[in-house]
């Protein structure tokens, strides 16, 4: 597919522009529950490099970069109270509509909400056990992946996990359908875009510094990891 063989660099999201319509972008960030939990793969994600880091004794704290309308921490944090466990997530969007939403939306004890930008954090000097970031890192240009990158290694103690799409025509075809059903706000049209829009692991494993690794996951993901926690290599 032509239209797949270079990043859409250019291409621009509906719900990122200032004058979308509010009621459909409320509805995409409600839709985002239901997308997440289905397609992003973050329950084997939790399983297998969050819940061991876990315990009943002391929280494990987690930074999720980008955080939207919330609904990636909120679950975590559910998850963690079934298993028994502590977690405090710390979720964070420059956006302030989508802060407005995510503060609003969700109250849960161990999750809390900044409207910030990931180096804001760093120059106050703070520090997460596990930095996160979920379907962020298509929305960056490489000098902007690369300073997230650096900011992301200040702030992870152990290991630091950046979930995104990956742009293929299987991925492109596959979301097309699947994302049929969500109707009357921006998923299916700006999750297409965003697909034109993300990296081949191949090109994130370019960009990345030392340390990093690009994985890809199916159908249509990939996570860029860095894990401060285990030798390199």
């Amino acid at each position: 597919m032509i239209l797949l063989r270079r990043r859409a660099a250019d291409a621009v999201e509906m719900m990122d522009l200032p004058d979308c319509d509010p009621a459909r972008l409320e509805r995409t960030y409600r839709q985002f529950a239901v997308v997440n939990r289905a397609l992003s793969g973050w329950r084997r994600l939790y399983a297998k490099e969050l819940r061991p880091l876990l315990s009943a004794v002391s929280p494990t704290t987690v930074l999720d970069i980008g955080s939207g309308g919330g609904d990636l921490a909120a679950t975590l944090a559910g998850w963690a109270t079934r298993d028994n466990v502590k977690l405090h997530v710390t979720g964070i969007d420059p956006d302030s509509r989508a802060h407005q939403f995510a503060a609003a939306r969700h109250h849960l004890p161990g999750v809390e909400f900044r409207q910030a930008h990931s180096s804001d954090l760093l120059k106050e000097g703070r520090s997460y056990d596990v930095v996160i970031s979920n379907h962020v890192l298509h929305h960056l240009q490489p000098a902007e992946l690369q300073q997230l990158l650096a900011d992301s290694q200040g702030l992870a103690r152990r290991k630091a996990l950046h979930n995104d799409l990956r742009r293929s025509p299987a991925a492109y075809a596959l979301f097309f359908v699947a994302a049929l059903p969500f109707r009357g706000s921006f998923i299916r049209a700006d999750g297409l875009t965003s697909i034109r829009r993300s990296y081949t692991p191949a090109e994130l494993s370019g960009l990345a510094p030392a340390g990093w690794h690009a994985e890809p996951r199916a159908p249509f993901h990939q996570l860029l990891v860095l894990r401060k926690d285990q030798p390199d290599g």
